[in-house]
């Protein structure tokens, strides 16, 4: 019982939290470090360290997450957009997405959480993208 008192739950994000990690994940030096970096952690600092330098107080170990989850719904999106006779889809954040991950060969999520933790690495050469 002790256990679940102690367990919170990440907090959820708010738009601008989200607009502000967007922003500096689509930074030009950001995408050129995860296509030249194998494992990422290094990279993720500098993104949670960038959140900071907004006003937000985002760990690495989140940004991490909620930019896998981001790819994910992107990725989704763009599956069913791809499907001949369906409706067109899009999610929230879509065009600045599009921007960063729509040049990508693919936009399978990368194991941050792994080299976040010193496991693995990236999957990926990195997120490759457009940038803004």
């Amino acid at each position: 019982m002790m256990e679940s008192q102690n367990r919170k739950r990440a907090s959820t994000w708010t738009e601008r939290e989200v607009w502000d990690l967007i922003t500096v994940w689509g930074d030009e030096s950001m995408l050129s470090e995860f296509r030249s970096s194998f494992q990422n952690t290094k990279t993720f600092v500098k993104i949670s360290e960038g959140m900071k330098d907004r006003g937000q107080n985002r760990d690495l170990k989140q940004c991490c997450m909620k930019l896998k989850e981001l790819r994910q719904a992107y990725q989704k999106t763009r599956e069913a957009n791809g499907r001949s006779g369906s409706e067109p889809q899009t999610c929230h954040f879509y065009d600045d997405l599009h921007a960063i991950l729509g040049g990508s060969a693919t936009t399978t999520p990368t194991v941050c959480f792994d080299s976040v933790n010193g496991v693995g690495g990236n999957t990926e050469a990195g997120f490759k993208g457009r940038g803004r």
